[in-house]
This record gives structure tokens, sequence and C-alpha cells, in this order.
């Protein structure tokens, strides 16, 4: 039985209504060939702004400051055969730098699409954060059973 939860850092880079998306290269079919955020698991010691800044830095050498992240959605999923994990999606319109793929071996392009037409190929994962940060919803629960529904009223307001 999983003991633990894995804490992951999604970077919404923006530009003129575009974000950008990298083609993941994976020896797993599930994910090999699709679109993804740039991101990665947080480091112990590791703020999430700090392994968000960290990651965008990693993975498309643009630096980005922790003070120009807006959290923005987060997702908190599982699947069979995988550890659950808890995605915090930061967006971010300034940085410093031009993206470029600095991680050949896990990624093979990196592509801007409107935020408006996203392709059909999006992994699950983020495809989820980013709908969750376009609609303005706060939490998005993927794979998990759903909540009983409520036997209590909920307090009232103001009092």
């Amino acid at each position: 039985m999983v003991h633990r939860h894995l804490v992951d850092v999604h970077v919404v880079l923006v530009r003129d209504r575009r974000v950008l998306l990298s083609r993941r290269r994976d020896t797993d079919s599930r994910f090999d060939g699709r679109w993804h955020l740039p991101s990665g698991k947080v480091d112990a010691g590791e703020s999430v702004l700090a392994a968000a800044a960290r990651e965008t830095e990693e993975e498309i050498g643009v630096r980005v400051e922790q003070a120009d992240l807006r959290h923005v959605h987060t997702v908190h999923v599982t699947a069979p055969g995988l550890e659950p994990r808890l995605g915090l999606f930061f967006e971010v319109t300034r940085w410093s730098g031009e993206p470029v793929n600095r991680e050949p071996d896990k990624c093979s392009a990196l592509t801007w699409f409107p935020l408006a037409a996203l392709p059909a190929d999006l992994i699950d994962y983020p495809a989820a954060g980013l709908r969750g940060y376009l609609s303005g919803t706060p939490l998005t629960l993927t794979g998990w059973p759903p909540a009983p529904a409520s036997t209590t009223r909920p307090p009232e307001r103001g009092r």
C-alpha cells in the first residue's frame, strides 16, 4: 500500500493567450509523444515556489521569479499502479529568456498553443489542471471515488 503522495509543480507560461507545452519523450507509452506542461517534483526542503522556478529553468531555460508565480489550480490525482499526486499549477506571465528544450532526453518539442485550442493529445493530468485554470475552479479530484453526499446542513454564514 502506498503511504505517501508526491507533490508536483506545473508551470503555465502564458504569452498572448497562448500556453507553452512540451511533447514528452517517455518509455511509458501512456505518456510518450503527448503534450505536457513544464513540471517536476518538489524536492525535500524546497518550497513549491522554489521548485516551480527551478523546474522552469531546468526544463526550458527561462528564469522565473518566485514572486511572479500565481497559484491557479490544484489537482489531486490517483490511478491504478501510480502513486497519488498533488499537483500545484502556477501561472506566470513574466520571465527572462526565451524557452528552449533543455531536456531533449525527456522532451521532443516545445510549442505555444492557444489557450482556447489545446491539443487533443494532452496528458490527462495537466489537461485537468489547465481546465481548472481556464474555468477558475480551485480544485480537481481525478481518479478518487466521489465524495459522499453531506448529511449535515452547512453552518450559516455570519453567525
